[in-house]
């Protein structure tokens, strides 16, 4: 005896499929006392599986009925997963209620055999109604209109939001095949082994169950952190779901087309004129949802005062500001285009962003300041500027722990004439500054409402310019306090700091690089320094600091040098670094920094690794050629390897000329005072 002519006491039941999206249909009836023929593929009849009398027939419905209630939640989140994805989750949401719902509806003859240790479930009854589930969603067409139940008006669903990774495994799984989604389902939602998967996925109608089941492990491979909390996740549970009212206006339209079609019936039957619908108009604003079809809920305002009331100074207390703040339908299409990637929106992620939608978003801005319409939403630490056009875009730009002057000022847009910049409402002056120019005075910038005009802050090729923003913050906020921001190509400019060279007092954190000393040296440091400087720094860059970690007396009377290294902080906690020599500049004529070292990936001369370590070959007038090198404060003595070998040597000023060949690598090794040792850059 097999395992379909087992147990033929509590079998699936056998009611004819009443909608015509039921997957495996039989032969037509040909009279109505004509006995049932069996499907194709079904196995010989043996008396076990023939039709039961009617009570028995009512008995294993009673059984299949209890068994679709007691499981129902797992059942539809099971129908849910295989369903297509996409925008219409209001439809998928109905549709894996339907195939649930419906599940007592189809055949069963041909139910999987009794295995209760293979899945979540216990007994044949759970096991068939599981399989007919799985046949209906994979025969399902998701917008079909033939669903018997269950119906909704006036009202749409969604599943709640998941975590960022269920989202990406969403899309993943819309992307997938039918067959493919039935097999994830079954492989990790259900947790059956292998063979049972492929074996359920043959019964549910599959052509290819191990290609099937092979996709879905790829994609369980990629996603296995959404895997892990699938049964838990209400990214994927129908009966955990949000309401919200249609289209309000356009059903309001609706109305009036359908009162307006009835007057003209009237009218035509007294002879009288019909009356006119609806204008297009009424019918264009609609309820924001993301592209999953989610509802989203309209982004929060902070007071126009909340910055004044804080210790707390970073994007979450800028106001909301532009002349399209109203602008509802905007609203919900910059919100929908930040919630999930869609092919009409050209989506720009900076480096070390993460790509995923917010959990609750404020507005800062929403206007035309270039023409274009421009919307600019917080939440998460992060920003997201959307721009429509002739290709509306997004760019997301990460912005966590901000401050007063990290927060201060964003890109709004980006024209021919330079870049146009939203200041934040503790900003009281605004000027522009040439950082190439140190003694030039600094010109102001009127900034109405927060808004400049298009200032070019880019350096031109030649690295004759390089202007920057020089902003001063409210009375309220920090008396007297300027601060440097310098354009680098993304959403956000970067704050430009000092630290001068040592002094025999306790290391400080950088400054504000606003003095006479700290612009000369960035007036050296700005260009011409590979991998360093904000020529070189490039979108997703927090800070830069010109670091004078040491000063150094040329040989031969040539004057005093100092040694920089220049670091570039990123949002994402990364940073590079690069050491130089700035030789004398009597003339001020800024000449390019001798760059000696760098590091792409390193956290050297920040304040987690303040000890640092430099050298390079310098040729004095005589002709003479000199290794310099030159250490940070905590710097004993140096040793060398390579082109010059030099013995462990003391330097108490941090520093030391040897002369030497003039070419070749050297190997530098020096010892702190902790007893440690550092080499130069790598």
């Amino acid at each position: 005896m097999n395992g379909r002519e087992a147990a033929t006491s509590v079998a699936p039941i056998a009611l004819e499929p009443t909608g015509p999206e039921q997957p495996p249909e039989p032969p037509p009836r040909q009279a109505a006392r004509e006995p049932r023929r069996p499907a194709p593929d079904a196995p010989p009849r043996t008396p076990a599986a023939r039709r039961l009398p009617g009570a028995a027939r009512r008995a294993r419905l009673k059984e299949h009925e209890a068994a679709l209630v007691g499981g129902y939640r797992e059942l539809a989140r099971l129908a849910y997963l295989v369903l297509p994805g996409g925008t219409d989750r209001h439809h998928r949401v109905l549709a894996a209620h339907a195939v649930v719902q419906q599940a007592l509806r189809g055949r069963g003859q041909d139910g999987p055999p009794v295995d209760p240790a293979t899945g979540p479930y216990e007994g044949r009854a759970q096991e068939a109604v599981r399989l007919q589930v799985l046949r209906g969603a994979l025969a399902r067409p998701l917008r079909r209109r033939l669903l018997p139940l269950p119906r909704l008006w006036g009202l749409r669903l969604f599943t709640a939001a998941g975590s960022p990774e269920d989202l990406a495994l969403d899309q993943e799984l819309a992307r997938a095949t039918p067959h493919t989604r039935a097999g994830y389902a079954l492989r990790v939602l259900e947790g059956l082994p292998s063979d049972r998967v492929v074996a359920l996925l043959d019964r549910a109608g599959v052509p290819d169950p191990g290609g099937a089941l092979a996709e879905a492990e790829r994609i369980h491979a990629g996603h296995r952190a959404a895997g892990r909390d699938l049964d838990r996740s209400p990214e994927f549970d129908p009966c955990a779901v949000r309401a919200q009212p249609t289209d309000l206006l356009r059903r309001r339209a609706k109305g009036r087309l359908l009162a307006a079609a009835a007057a003209a019936v009237l009218a035509a039957a007294v002879g009288l004129a019909p009356a006119q619908g609806p204008a297009p108009s009424a019918q264009r604003a609609g309820s924001a949802a993301d592209p999953a079809g989610r509802a989203l809920p309209p982004p929060r305002r902070a007071a126009d005062d909340a910055w004044r009331q804080t210790a707390r100074l970073d994007f979450g207390v800028w106001p909301a500001r532009g002349d399209l703040t109203t602008d509802q339908a905007l609203l919900g299409r910059a919100a929908a285009a930040w919630s999930g990637p869609a092919p009409q929106v050209r989506r720009t992620v900076e480096p070390g962003t993460p790509d995923g939608p917010p959990g609750a978003a404020q507005l800062l801005y929403a206007g035309r300041p270039d023409g274009a319409a421009v919307v600019v939403l917080y939440g998460e630490g992060r920003l997201a500027r959307y721009t429509e056009g002739p290709q509306p875009e997004l760019t997301l730009a990460r912005a966590d722990d901000a401050d007063v002057t990290t927060a201060a000022a964003l890109v709004l847009t980006r024209t021919p004439e330079g870049a146009r910049y939203l200041l934040a409402p503790w900003v009281d002056a605004a000027d522009t500054r040439d950082l190439r120019t140190p003694d030039a005075a600094a010109r102001p910038v009127p900034h109405p409402d927060g808004l400049t005009p298009p200032l070019a802050l880019t350096a031109d090729a030649s690295c004759a310019r390089r202007p920057v923003l020089q902003l001063r913050s409210s009375p309220v906020v920090a008396e007297q306090h300027a601060f440097l921001l310098a354009d680098v190509g993304g959403l956000l400019p970067a704050h430009l700091t000092w630290t001068p060279p040592p002094d025999g007092t306790p290391a400080r954190p950088p400054r504000e690089a606003t003095g006479p000393e700290a612009l000369a040296a960035w007036a050296r440091t700005s260009c011409g320094l590979a991998g360093a400087g904000p020529a070189d720094a490039g979108p997703g860059t927090r800070a830069l600091n010109t670091w004078a970690f040491a000063t150094q007396q040329l040989p031969e009377g040539e004057g005093a040098a100092t040694w920089v290294c220049v670091r570039r902080d990123r949002w994402d906690g990364g940073g590079s670094a690069a050491t130089a020599l700035l030789l004398p500049d009597p003339r001020r004529t800024a000449p390019a920094p001798l760059r000696t070292a760098g590091a792409p990936e390193t956290r050297a001369c920040s304040r987690f690794d303040q000890n640092v370590l430099a050298a390079t070959w310098w040729r004095g007038r005589s002709g003479k050629s000199y290794l310099l090198m030159a250490g940070s404060r905590r710097l004993v003595s140096v040793s060398a390897t390579g082109a010059l070998t030099l013995p462990e040597t003391r330097t108490p000023a941090r520093a030391l000329a040897v002369p030497g060949a003039g070419q070749g690598e050297v190997r530098l090794t020096g010892l702190l005072d902790t007893g440690a040792r550092i080499g130069t850059l790598q």
